[in-house]
């Protein structure tokens, strides 16, 4: 029996890495705020 989660970097890139991140406008934000590091 297959597990539930059968993980796909590049799907998990696309959805929440860092140009993910760029288009939604989160880094954006956070960098007119000000903040050092834009990514935990």
């Amino acid at each position: 029996m297959k597990r539930t989660y059968q993980p796909n970097n590049r799907r998990k890139a696309k959805k929440q890495g860092f140009f993910a991140r760029m288009k939604s406008g989160i880094i954006t934000r956070r960098r007119k705020k000000g903040r050092k590091a834009l990514i935990h």
